[in-house]
């Protein structure tokens, strides 16, 4: 767009500066014609006799020189009137085109997480965020696994111990039993002898 907008400046400067220089290079026809009329006309006591015929001429040219020299100026002025319009529309598109470059790259830049758009930098942060907490949360349980299993195993042991407690008093107690149910056998016998 840029370049364009370049080109069409130089374009306009050169037509500009050849014309220029069309005019300046040397004399105009108008100029040319009063010179000749000058020249051609005869002195008379110290004045210049012009012909009528030739000095309605040089007018006739003067107006034709003065009517082309207003339609070059009326088309050089709508060529820059156009060209004015143009650059008017190339920076307009070009204004456009920045935006829609922003735009792009505000969503190129922009990750949709759960519904939301968040920046690279925003969701990269918010991930390491979550990966951080569930490593926590996995410490957390492994923690918790290890101590629950820790009291488990010292309830089994303790358990174990207390069912071989168990089983010892039952065997005393049923040792104690059988003892004092013999003894009762025995009282018995003794009472039914006598």
């Amino acid at each position: 767009m840029n370049k364009a907008l370049l080109f069409s400046i130089l374009c306009i400067s050169y037509i500009t500066q050849i014309a220029a220089q069309d005019y300046n290079s040397g004399e105009s026809p108008i100029e040319e014609e009063f010179t000749n009329l000058i020249e051609s006309s005869n002195d008379y006591q110290g004045y210049k006799v012009v012909d009528y015929n030739d000095l309605l001429q040089l007018k006739k040219k003067t107006f034709e020189f003065i009517a082309t020299l207003n339609n070059e100026l009326t088309t050089q002025q709508n060529t820059i009137d156009q060209q004015s319009d143009k650059i008017a529309d190339l920076n307009s598109n070009l204004e456009e085109t920045q935006k829609n470059l922003a735009e792009v790259t505000a969503d190129k830049d922009a990750i949709t997480f759960l519904g939301m758009p968040f920046s690279k930098g925003t969701y990269m942060a918010l991930m390491w965020g979550i990966i951080a907490a569930l490593i926590l949360a996995l410490l957390f349980f492994i923690y918790r696994f290890k101590k629950g299993h820790s009291q488990t195993a010292e309830a089994r042991h303790n358990l174990e111990a207390t069912e071989k407690e168990f089983e010892a008093f039952r065997a005393k107690s049923l040792e104690k039993e059988q003892r004092l149910g013999r003894l009762l056998q025995d009282e018995r016998n003794k009472s039914s002898d006598r």
